[in-house]
């Protein structure tokens, strides 16, 4: 019967491997999120937010200023702006997420 290594033996491979390429990983998985917090927003702005502001009447959020866009998610989120689901959809997010969704969406063209 084969003695498996120690325990301090196989932290220490356990941290190696995870700080080898973990700043990719970190970055893939960060971006993988982001992607998903604004996939929620494609059902009615579009994929990245390319609607056809003439086809849905919606905003089309690529592009936009990430300021405006912090300013109308903030709005929704505390019930200042109002709407049908928007209000609910941004209360789902923290502060930094939305900001990160923002910036997401200005990036887009």
């Amino acid at each position: 019967m084969r003695t498996p290594p120690p325990r301090p033996m196989l932290a220490a491979c356990a941290l190696a491997a995870s700080l080898s390429g973990s700043g990719a990983l970190a970055q893939d998985t960060a971006s993988l999120q982001l992607r998903s917090w604004a996939a929620t927003c494609a059902n009615c702005h579009g994929t990245d937010g390319k609607s056809s502001a003439a086809e849905s009447g919606l905003t089309r959020l690529a592009g936009l200023d990430k300021r405006y866009i912090v300013e109308q998610l903030t709005a929704f989120r505390e019930g200042k702006r109002p709407a049908t689901i928007m209000q609910q959809l941004a209360k789902g997010y923290t502060p930094a997420q939305l900001d990160a969704i923002a910036g997401y969406f200005a990036a887009q063209q």
